[in-house]
């Protein structure tokens, strides 16, 4: 059984850091991209970034680009995303999934929400 749990969410001022994890089992992580989406209130799903097995191809949507940065660990099974600069505007509930630039019609994890707010 795939299992995606995400964690590291939290409420921080504009401006400020958090950094996401997600922990992965239940299929082999070195077979597959992974890819971090979000959902703010009232939205549907949005793709923020990818990552392929060996860490050296990524994208990042644009309005995160220069300020997320996406990255794995292949021996803990282990995905992040380390994000910086963050804007109210990247308020939602954080979700990691399989594959390269997918968006899930459901995420499979429970998510981790993140609040940006003053």
């Amino acid at each position: 059984e795939v299992q995606l749990v995400e964690s590291g969410g939290g409420l921080v001022q504009p401006g400020g850091s958090l950094r996401l994890s997600c922990a992965a089992s239940g299929f082999t992580f070195t077979e597959y991209a992974m890819t971090w989406v979000r959902q703010a209130p009232g939205k549907g799903l949005e793709w923020v970034s990818s990552i392929n097995v060996a860490s050296n191809y990524i994208d990042y949507e644009d309005s995160v680009l220069g300020r997320f940065t996406i990255s794995r660990d292949n021996a803990k099974n282990m995905l992040y995303l380390e994000m910086n600069s963050l804007k109210p505007e990247d308020t939602a509930m954080y979700y990691c999934g399989k594959g390269f630039r997918i968006v899930p019609a459901t995420p499979e994890g429970q998510g981790t929400q993140v609040t940006v707010s003053s």
